[in-house]
């Protein structure tokens, strides 16, 4: 069987320091614009990236938002949240 092939610096992600992530739940109460906006303001990303995220949470529930380490991931969450919008902060891999 092959073995994937993983660069040093994702290799590096998985063992040393690891990448977090954020996820976003959908909501029956926030506007859809409220939650792109949000996410513009509080990962960086761009109107699309923010419009597809926000688009994969209003149709499957959920949705991976921004990827960094712990630290940065609850600051994305905390402004996030402060619309009203349910995040979870978690590990990318899970071993």
């Amino acid at each position: 069987m092959n073995q994937p092939i993983l660069s040093p610096d994702l290799l590096q992600d998985k063992i040393g320091e690891s990448r977090w992530m954020v996820t976003i739940f959908n909501n029956d109460w926030t506007p859809i614009q409220d939650v792109v906006d949000v996410l513009m303001t509080a990962t960086g990303c761009t109107l699309e990236e923010a419009a597809i995220e926000t688009w994969e949470a209003h149709h499957f529930g959920k949705a991976p938002v921004h990827f960094a380490d712990q630290v940065e991931c609850e600051r994305a969450a905390r402004v996030i949240n402060a619309i009203g919008v349910v995040t979870e902060v978690g590990p990318e891999w899970n071993d």
